[in-house]
């Protein structure tokens, strides 16, 4: 990361600040920023929350794990009250969710919708890896993104389908929420940071929203 990004001005719209929680692909996300030209940060304290207009959650791995790590940087009670655009990305996603059936933890309870776990009885591959369409609905992280686009996933848990908290949808074996959103709370199963073009519409999107 280098030393523009890392130090956000005190002013500006759409500087995105990264929680470093170590449970992320961090590497890729600030690549896929740095290639948008959005500024960006790192978030290890609560006070950090305050230097950004737009805050993204990542995540790869083990949800129940992840948010032992999230619980041990204090920031959780601070999150939960944020009122300004949330992204969680991947387990980052599975987060903001009630619980994960991974290590049967309760998680940041932010979305009131669950964690499951890809039954083998569906006949699929586990974890669910590719290049998989998803069909948005009409929301502003996904101007400019047509039905069916191909978006890459990694993932072993799905966040069960809920049309209320619901913006985009995918199937796998069954239909389940490829993003979701709640007030200012956006969460995208897919990583949009390795998926081309249309993954940094998503990010650009993100750092416009108000």
């Amino acid at each position: 990361m280098n030393d523009r990004n890392s130090t956000p001005p005190s002013g500006g719209w759409g500087v995105i600040g990264i929680v470093n929680y170590g449970a992320g692909n961090i590497f890729s996300l600030t690549a896929a920023l740095e290639r948008l030209n959005l500024q960006y940060g790192m978030i290890n304290t609560e006070s950090d929350l305050e230097k950004y207009t737009h805050i993204i959650i990542p995540g790869v791995g083990h949800a129940g794990a992840a948010m032992e790590k999230l619980k041990g940087t204090g920031l959780v009670d601070a999150i939960k009250k944020l009122s300004k655009p949330v992204l969680g990305i991947c387990v980052g996603m599975q987060l903001i969710t009630e619980h994960s059936e991974e290590g049967d933890a309760a998680l940041l309870d932010i979305v009131p919708v669950k964690t499951k776990k890809f039954d083998k009885s569906l006949n699929i591959k586990i974890p669910h890896m590719g290049w998989n369409a998803v069909s948005p609905k009409n929301n502003s992280l996904f101007d400019g993104v047509e039905d069916n686009t191909q978006f890459y996933f990694v993932h072993s848990y799905f966040i069960e389908y809920n049309p209320t908290f619901d913006i985009a949808s995918a199937d796998y074996g069954l239909k389940f929420s490829a993003a979701v959103q709640k007030d200012n709370f956006y969460g995208v199963q897919f990583h949009p940071e390795k998926s081309g073009k249309a993954g940094e519409q998503i990010l650009k999107n993100f750092s416009n929203l108000k």
